[in-house]
């Protein structure tokens, strides 16, 4: 499989749970605008057989090469970013959750979804679009992991799948701020992800963000009980020189700490 195979396989499933995404890239390409993604991310779990540790090898098998690691305290994280040879191609973001840090009732229902993860499972790319490796989980451990972790509940029942893709905003030639973007994506219906501002970053940090809420959708648990819960979204960055002249290729710890919330189960928004 190479690069491109791997990211339209990883763009179909992506579209399937985020409906939000093909509406605005298509409102885009409309305006006659060439779309290129910025970076896509993922998350997983520390503790189990598919951790950055597992997974990196994959990744560099594409011809990626670690960038950058990264750290967040308040929702014990921790993260890698990874560029790849050819710059015409996505960068990849791929963090963790250290279980550990959560309470032991947390951190038991986490264990007993890795748990089911077979053992002889083969590290394989396809695996970067397979969802949950495990039974979904009852509605009370959902909600119980939400109130401590809201990405420890994503993960529960999202699994390992592209969590979000990313628009350059560097090559839109309509649309060139931040804010332009923002206020386009609302005239199409969809809200804008408001924690830490509507723009996470600046010039100042080379590097600005924005974000959609996450789609929503009903969601059948293990106990029987169906909810809504929220999906993926779709991220817009734009990227500035640093002072050698080249382009910012990393990411903004603090920004990415508010991005992360665009899947929360109670997310903030501008109404």
């Amino acid at each position: 499989m190479n690069t491109e195979q791997f990211f339209s396989a990883l763009w179909q499933d992506y579209t399937e749970i985020a409906p939000q995404a093909p509406v605005i890239a298509q409102a885009l390409q409309s305006r006659g605008e060439q779309l290129i993604n910025d970076h896509v991310a993922f998350r997983t779990f520390n503790h189990s057989p598919i951790n950055i540790e597992r997974l990196e090898p994959i990744i560099l098998s594409l011809g990626y090469k670690r960038f950058q690691p990264y750290h967040f305290e308040q929702k014990h994280l921790d993260a890698m970013g990874y560029v790849p040879a050819d710059d015409r191609q996505p960068k990849i973001f791929l963090s963790e959750l250290r279980t550990e840090e959560l309470s032991p009732q947390s951190q038991h229902i986490i264990e007993s979804l890795v748990r089911q993860i077979p053992a002889t499972m083969k590290i394989e790319l396809s695996l970067m679009w397979r969802g949950i490796l495990w039974q979904p989980p009852s509605l009370e451990d959902y909600q119980r992991l939400a109130q401590e972790s809201e990405y420890a509940a994503w993960m529960s029942v999202m699994g390992l799948r592209a969590n979000h893709f990313t628009i350059f905003i560097n090559a839109l030639k309509t649309l060139t701020e931040v804010e332009q973007v923002n206020q386009f994506i609302e005239s199409l219906g969809f809200s804008i992800n408001a924690s830490g501002g509507r723009i996470k970053g600046s010039p100042q940090v080379f590097l600005e963000q924005s974000s959609t809420l996450a789609s929503t959708q009903n969601y059948r648990f293990g106990c029987g009980n169906t909810a809504e819960i929220p999906t993926c979204y779709y991220e817009f960055a734009r990227r500035y020189k640093t002072t050698d002249g080249s382009l910012y290729q990393g990411f903004v710890a603090a920004s990415a700490d508010k991005i992360f919330e665009s899947t929360n189960s109670k997310p903030h928004a501008e109404q």
